[in-house]
């Protein structure tokens, strides 16, 4: 029992001077020159993050005026149409059928009403008889443009430029009236749109301009306020906005978020360059007494370069920018500006 009690105090006991040699090495170690700067108070305004989701400008849901057979449908999900484009035809044999009866009574009452001028104009009928002749030719000309509009109606044309999003039927599918048969949405002008509290939308107005966060990792962009409705809803007691955003920064159905100003507040803020990751902790080194401390930190916002940290530092320290992967806490410094 005794051997193994002194190979157990032999192994400590060399643990420990390998601990102490470490941590003189750290210590003893030559000065590392940095560059350093100091942890600046601020005042910054005071923001709410309001969800929002990217929504299209223009959307139509493209459905059928009249009843036929879908003939033709060329479009498929994510391709793009440009205005006038065919969507969608039907084939309509009884509205086909009714343009053609339509052409034949127009025929028949133009004929009638050239007989009853000739008849007139010889004096065999009476005035009134060429009078009801052009009216029959007048409701006959009416009844064939009808027929006409409806048939156009067999066609589907793109109303604007977009993609297809939707689409719910395929050839050979019945088209009733109302009946949805695409989704068309356009590309060119997309809004974010969300509800923000109403304490806090006093200040929102038409035409202002307004931060709009699209993703962790994409730059916030700057977007202009183009509805705002005049009443808070009663149950949420929020109030709806609408905002236009640069052309190619988002997508639809993306979720973002609406910066809202709400007033001002003190802040810190250190260089971007300050704040280093390691895993899923934020770390910044500081110096203290010409050694460095390492803190863990939480920020905020990036604010032109700069990062808002919320803990873990005071006004007036001094943190070490672009900190080396290889610095370790206690390490002495040599500190530049």
């Amino acid at each position: 029992m005794r051997p193994i009690l002194l190979i157990f105090a032999a192994l400590f006991l060399a643990a420990g001077c390998r601990r102490a040699e470490t941590g003189a090495t750290a210590a003893d170690a030559a000065p590392v020159t940095v560059q350093t700067a100091v942890v600046a108070a601020a005042s910054l305004d005071a923001v709410i993050d309001v969800p929002a989701t990217v929504r299209p400008a223009e959307r139509a849901v493209i459905s059928a005026k009249l009843t036929g057979t879908i003939a033709t449908l060329p479009w498929g999900l994510g391709q793009e149409v440009h205005p006038g484009d065919v969507l969608v035809t039907l084939a309509a044999p009884e509205t086909e059928a009714r343009l053609r009866q339509a052409q034949a009574q127009l025929a028949e009452a133009e004929r009638a009403t050239e007989r009853e001028r000739i008849l007139v104009t010889k004096g065999v009928n009476a005035p009134d008889s060429l009078r009801d002749a052009e009216d029959r030719l007048r409701f006959a000309q009416a009844g064939l443009a009808e027929a006409e509009a409806l048939l156009a109606h067999a066609t589907i044309r793109a109303p604007f430029a977009g993609v297809v999003t939707e689409k719910q039927v395929l050839p050979g599918d019945l088209a009733t009236p109302g009946l949805p048969l695409l989704t068309l949405e356009s590309t060119a002008r997309l809004r974010a749109e969300g509800t923000v509290p109403e304490q806090a939308s006093g200040a929102l107005r038409l035409g202002n301009s307004i931060t709009v966060v699209l993703g962790d990792t994409s730059p916030p962009v700057e977007g202009l306020i183009e509805e705002l409705s005049a009443a808070a809803d009663a149950v949420s007691r929020s109030v709806l906005v609408k905002v236009a955003l640069p052309p190619g920064k988002a997508r639809s159905g993306q979720f973002a978020r609406l910066r809202v100003v709400i007033g001002r507040t003190d802040a810190l803020l250190v260089p971007a360059e300050a704040v280093s990751h390691f895993g899923q902790m934020e770390r910044v080194f500081t110096v203290q007494n010409g050694r460095t401390q390492l803190r863990l930190v939480k920020t905020g916002r990036a604010v032109q370069g700069r990062i808002e940290i919320l803990s873990g530092l005071e006004a007036g320290e001094s943190v070490i920018l672009a900190a080396p992967a290889s610095l370790r806490e206690g390490v002495p410094v040599r500190s530049t500006p």
